[in-house]
């Protein structure tokens, strides 16, 4: 693992202050939510009040099949959504009913679904022949013209996984295999496009994903954003995140639970929402969840009879039924559940359940929704405006709603946004931000189940599964597993089964590998990132040392108000480390990084103090002794891990302790009998000299 930078080296180094209280701050990706806020110059001119083919706000002709944006209550298997998907290999679902002895369209396809599943069985193994093996089946299948092999080609060329790591083939391969229709290709394509700012064919990809992953949102109500999950904290193990993963083997779970069979409503719904999501670790189970919410609307529990109507219109593990969902939606309703209004409108606005399309009704009864401030009712009354619908069409009105949808976390509302911005119509065309909000909607597509596949491996303790699967997301852009892999790779070293060019990654590619994660997910924001990689440079792990690069990631990491970066960077300029040697700067930079963070008071001081003395007695010894103490510490502190700590003289050097305590002890109490004695004696002797009369001396 990457030692921390300047901040605790300097410190220790002075003080030999071992631990300090300085940790990092929270990681932007997980504190900051996305919020989008508009200027006027974002407002475009493509003709806001342009008028629709049906401006009568009481029509109920026309066919609302070109009303996309409600979507469509038909489920699609993740197979349909994502060909060449991972699922056969890493398991099903009960609520997808995929048989993963389905019977493969061509030899080529059964061809890559062995070589996938002997490539997952190697990463979990750590057995390089059987990766050859895979390779070799993978390679046959895309020369086959197979184009998911492809795609593995081109991720195995991209991470220099069982060959030379080369960007220019790997690039060439996820083409042909998006070419071809592999979905994940088409992700890894768009990231590449986007990182080197070509936004124009980013967007391109972008968009036709954020529609996949459009399609296999729920209709009529939003489902719960679930996002990867981060398995460290900084430079620590994220302990409460992954036990609120492990599924019904977690504690809190299994109270909730408890309480649920105990005839507790509330706690009825949340276990059904766990299984009916997939939340908190638990595989989907829409059979378990159905029967937790008709338990719980038996005790009148609204939220449960909002999703039953879900579980109908979508059919999910019951038969399509829209009058029975129209039915639950409406007593929902009744309860003052204002999120229920939009799955009824949705009904009316397909006429469904109902006896045919009406428009106005569906209009008011998102309206009423809206009122309550529900996302759904915004998002539902800016497609209506954006298409006049029932009303007279308003790009502007319906980009007022979308706003408002997308700043309460309205995933649908996003992808909206996103055509604006990307068509010009109602916005001012940009495709930055285009691409922005279509990666937003894109990185929920069903190919985002490999995160839950590598959060399941990481808690069995298969950290090369882990590895490989985050590695792949990574790959498609997800900042998160890009982070994931990186941490892995640090904290577990050779353990982490990482598989380089021939066999087990060397030192350098594992070092090389885990400084290009960092580095990717750095640019996506992550302030940790940004650190680790100030630090690979300033002492060169896994890549060259370079001391101005070190300082560009430190600036990227300060840029996000992280404390830690700005002492580093004040360190570099006490120094002149990569910055100009100047102590004013260095100790603005110090007192920053106490403004942010309270909790480095200890540390700025120290440093501050060292700043002191170098301004007051430069080039004096001690000045020259504090300067060679980072060069004696790692010598110190190799010899304290290497010798003293390795297990056999960790237990002589503890024997050896206690042998000179209970020498030191047994010396004590000798000394204080002595001294207890000679006491005794003295005071004897005074009694004895103390005269009934006086005793006149002789002469």
């Amino acid at each position: 693992m990457l030692r921390r930078a300047p901040l605790r080296t300097n410190l220790i180094f002075l003080f030999s202050l071992s631990v300090i209280s300085f940790s990092l701050l929270p990681i932007s990706a997980l504190a900051r939510p996305f919020v989008l806020v508009l200027s006027q110059d974002d407002l475009g001119d493509g003709g806001p009040n342009s008028p629709s083919d049906d401006n009568d706000a009481s029509s109920t002709d026309g066919d609302s099949s070109e009303w996309d944006e409600f979507g469509s209550p038909e489920s699609r298997s993740e197979e349909e959504l994502d060909p060449g998907s991972w699922r056969p290999v890493l398991g099903t679902d009960s609520h997808t009913n995929t048989n993963t002895n389905f019977e493969f369209k061509s030899e080529e396809e059964a061809l890559y679904y062995s070589g996938l599943s002997k490539i997952v069985s190697a990463a979990s193994s750590g057995d390089p022949i059987l990766m050859e093996e895979a390779s070799s089946e993978i390679e046959a299948a895309a020369n086959g013209g197979d184009p998911h092999a492809r795609s593995i080609l081109g991720f195995f060329y991209q991470m220099g996984m069982g060959r030379q790591k080369n960007k220019a083939k790997a690039f060439l391969y996820h083409n042909f295999a998006a070419e071809g229709g592999n979905l994940q290709s088409k992700m890894a394509l768009a990231h590449i496009y986007a990182r080197q700012d070509m936004y124009d064919k980013a967007v391109k990809h972008y968009a036709e994903l954020a529609e996949v992953a459009v399609n296999s949102f729920w209709v009529s109500k939003d489902s719960p954003l679930l996002e990867p999950v981060r398995i460290h904290l900084g430079a620590e193990e994220n302990k409460d995140a992954l036990r609120k993963s492990r599924g019904e083997e977690d504690e809190d779970f299994q109270i909730l639970e408890y309480q649920a069979r105990k005839g507790n409503a509330g706690a009825m719904y949340r276990v059904g929402v766990f299984y009916y999501y997939g939340l908190r670790g638990l595989r989907r189970d829409p059979a378990k969840a159905l029967s937790w919410f008709l338990k719980a609307v038996e005790k009148g529990e609204p939220r449960s009879m909002e999703l039953l109507g879900e579980i109908y219109v979508r059919g999910t593990g019951v038969e399509r039924n829209y009058t029975k969902a129209l039915e639950w939606l409406k007593l929902a309703a009744k309860q003052q559940l204002y999120s229920a209004y939009n799955g009824i409108g949705y009904l009316f606005v397909k006429g469904y359940g109902v006896e045919k399309r009406n428009y106005t009704k569906a209009k008011e009864y998102f309206e009423k929704a809206a009122a309550n401030e529900d996302p759904g009712g915004y998002y539902n009354l800016g497609v209506l405006y954006l298409r006049g619908i029932g009303v007279k069409r308003d790009v502007k009105v319906a980009c007022k709603y979308f706003i408002m949808a997308a700043n309460a976390g309205q995933q649908k509302a996003f992808y909206q946004l996103a055509k604006m911005f990307h068509t010009g119509v109602g916005l001012k065309k940009n495709l930055p931000m285009a691409t922005a909000l279509y990666k937003l909607v894109a990185e929920r597509g069903p190919w985002s189940s490999l995160s839950r596949w590598a959060l399941e491996s990481y808690l069995k303790g298969d950290v090369g599964k882990a590895l490989l699967l985050y590695s792949r997301m990574a790959e498609l852009g997800y900042e998160v597993a890009q982070s994931n892999a990186a941490w892995i790779l640090d904290k577990y070293g050779e353990r982490s089964m990482c598989m380089g060019e021939s066999g087990f990654c060397t030192d350098a590619e594992r070092h090389q590998r885990a400084h290009s994660l960092w580095w990717q997910a750095s640019e996506q924001g992550n302030e940790h990132a940004a650190l680790l990689i100030g630090d690979a440079y300033y002492y060169g792990r896994g890549t060259m040392r370079d001391y101005d690069r070190a300082a560009e990631a430190y600036k990227h990491a300060k840029s996000q108000s992280n404390a830690q970066a700005m002492f580093n960077l004040g360190y570099m300029h006490e120094h002149g480390h990569g910055l100009p040697y100047d102590l004013h700067l260095a100790k603005r930079y110090y007192d920053q990084a106490l403004e942010i963070d309270p909790a480095a008071k200890l540390p700025v001081k120290l440093a501050l103090a060292s700043l002191w003395i170098r301004k007051n007695y430069a080039d004096s010894v001690l000045v020259h002794f504090i300067d060679s103490l980072p060069e004696v510490f790692p010598r110190v502190e190799a010899w304290v891990e290497n010798v003293l700590m390795e297990e056999g003289n960790a237990t002589i050097l503890t024997l050896f302790v206690c042998l000179l305590t209970v020498l030191y002890l047994r010396e004590r109490q000798r000394r204080h009998a002595g001294a207890g004695a000679g006491a005794g004696a003295g005071a004897g002797a005074a009694m004895m000299q103390q005269p009934n009369e006086l005793i006149v001396p002789a002469r």
